[in-house]
């Protein structure tokens, strides 16, 4: 009776768990289908268009800077309607090579309808822009590609939303994302893996990277994404594209959902930031000119009321830039510190100040400032973002080591302590990650990052520095391997436990001579780690885009944004 009691048991167990699965499945087959059933309609309608409109120079529109293009619409040159189909039909062309799209928003032309009812023109008139997973926009789910958030729409737009709608922009795709938007890479198990649209082996980055692969397919001239350890600049930097990371305070995240479990939006001492991404500098600064609006500093009154100042943007006075190629951390590949001294050269040729300047303590801050702050519990709060739904194969790694229990994790680090200090060092941020064990350890690590904050400033203001020219990480990595790979976001992570504007701009190509360099890469110590990254970029990266990153002080957007123009500038005459 006791063994068919113990077989009834384990069989009642064995179908809980297949109708659970079964279940998850039914969830994630809807979300496609419903995916899919918006591309559908979205293309009947492109097509109907393009019947009563026929003759529309597409590439021509499509090859318009963003500049030049409100200004043709603003003057009437160019129709609203015309712009938005034409990005709509290169969407969809993209979306089907590179799997960026989440879903398109069919009440944009609702908003085509409602801008030409506005009595003035906003600065973004009839731009249609596309928009990054969680940020919430009325009527429509954030998933964060998790299944747990396959649930209820967002009941009202976010304040970013808001505010792009009133300058007269006209959201018209949300893009796709990593699941729980902790990754590089751009996979979930629900929408699946999204492409570098230069190279379909190569991933768009992340988490950004539906952003990243819809602008620089040509399907949105201009999108809004979140940046938390550099998923704004690394699809810029993997994609050729330009993004800026604000100050995190500096544009409201009202409404903005970080995963609606929240893990991310607690209380937090290296907040999130949304910021955009477009093909050039010029459109950055547009975006921004408009976000920096009273109605943003009305809907949302956390936002400092400072509006978009021009004359710092447009100054040509000679800069003070301190630079560096390596924090001393993780060794990017030779193409990536090449553009950084290219770059370094062509500003000093062009009159301005070049000083040596080091980073402190970058292993201190990777190890001990950014990945406690997420971590603090040993990963349980981000763990439970995935109950009820699966894992994906991108996240396997991270997510295996933090269910590793406290003990296993002290072993291990046992174990590797004698093997080597650097692997020790790099193992640690994965698998043995120390956690706050109490309240006033959790205050204690808030007031290190304060320290090390000011630290920094201090040494920034001893060598009266501008801006700061630095690397970035790229060029594009295989698919699957940023995930193996988390300790190589040092170069931007960084700028988020400072909370520092930070933009990238492509400056160059990897050429053949980079890959010749590669083959004598040694990294640190020649470990695992180095040889992964010498594995994920020797592989048909000919050609591949090359970004620097540029910085400056926080709430000096416009400064930031100038010297990445004047970057941008000097690497277009080169």
């Amino acid at each position: 009776a006791a063994l068919a009691l113990l077989c009834g048991s384990a069989a009642a167990v064995g179908v809980w768990k297949w109708l659970g699965k079964r279940q998850i499945q039914k969830k994630i087959e809807e979300a496609r289908r419903t995916r899919d059933e918006g591309v559908k309609k979205m293309a009947k309608a492109v097509q109907q268009f393009r019947e009563q409109v026929p003759h529309v120079q597409t590439d021509a529109i499509l090859s318009l800077p963003l500049l030049e293009l409100t200004e043709r619409l603003q003057e009437g040159s160019l129709y609203p309607k015309i712009v938005l189909y034409t990005y709509l039909e290169k969407a969809l062309e993209v979306t089907q090579q590179t799997n960026c799209l989440r879903h398109f928003i069919p009440e944009c032309e609702e908003q085509l309808q409602e801008i030409q009812r506005q009595r003035e023109k906003g600065l973004l008139y009839g731009i249609p822009v596309s928009i990054k997973d969680h940020i919430g926009h009325k009527g429509h789910l954030v998933t964060c590609g998790l299944v747990q958030c396959l649930g209820t729409p967002v009941q009202e737009d976010s304040v970013l939303v808001k505010v792009l709608k009133r300058q007269g922009a006209i959201p018209f795709a949300m893009t796709n994302v990593p699941q729980s938007l902790f990754n590089y890479d751009c996979s979930n198990p629900i929408f699946g893996q999204t492409l570098n649209p230069f190279n379909h082996q190569k991933s768009p980055g992340g988490s950004s990277g539906g952003e990243g692969a819809l602008i620089a397919g040509g399907g949105s001239i201009l999108g809004i994404g979140s940046d938390v350890g550099g998923s704004i600049r690394l699809p810029s930097s993997f994609c050729g594209l330009c993004g800026l990371k604000p100050t995190a305070e500096r544009l409201s995240v009202w409404c903005t959902h970080l995963l609606n479990v929240d893990v991310f939006s607690r209380p937090n001492p290296v907040p999130c930031a949304l910021g955009p991404m477009a093909r050039d500098v010029d459109s950055l600064a547009l975006c921004m000119k408009a976000l920096l609006c009273q109605d943003m500093f009305w809907l949302d009154p956390t936002v400092p009321p400072i509006p978009f100042n021009e004359e710092v943007y447009s100054s040509s006075a000679p800069l003070r830039v301190g630079y560096y190629d390596t924090d001393g951390y993780f060794p990017l590949p030779p193409c990536m510190r090449r553009a950084v001294q290219e770059t370094r050269g062509a500003l000093q040729a062009a009159g301005h100040q070049l000083v040596p300047f080091s980073p402190p303590r970058i292993h201190y801050v990777m190890n001990e400032l950014f990945l406690k702050t997420f971590f603090a519990d040993g990963g349980r709060a981000w763990l439970d973002v995935f109950t009820g739904g699966t894992v994906d194969p991108n996240l396997k790694s991270q997510v295996n080591c933090c269910k590793i229990p406290k003990l296993g994790k002290k072993l291990l680090a046992l174990i590797l302590k004698p093997l080597q200090f650097l692997l020790l060092l790099k193992f640690k941020n994965i698998a043995t990650i120390s956690t706050c064990r109490s309240v006033k350890e959790m205050w204690n690590h808030h007031h290190q990052i304060e320290a090390y904050r000011t630290e920094f400033i201090a040494r920034w203001r001893e060598l009266r520095l501008d801006v700061v020219l630095c690397p970035v990480l790229g060029p594009a990595f295989t698919t699957g391997y940023p995930g193996k790979l988390l300790t190589a976001i040092s170069s931007t992570m960084l700028y988020n436990v400072l909370n520092f504007p930070a933009g990238v701009v492509r400056v160059s190509t990897v050429t053949e001579a980079d890959e010749e360099e590669l083959k004598l890469y040694r990294g640190c110590c020649d470990d695992p780690w180095d040889r992964t990254l010498k594995q994920v970029c020797d592989k048909e990266t000919v050609g591949r885009p090359v970004a620097v990153q540029c910085v400056a002080l926080p709430w000096q957007e416009e400064l930031c944004l100038r010297f990445m123009k004047e970057v941008e500038t000097l690497s277009r005459e080169k």
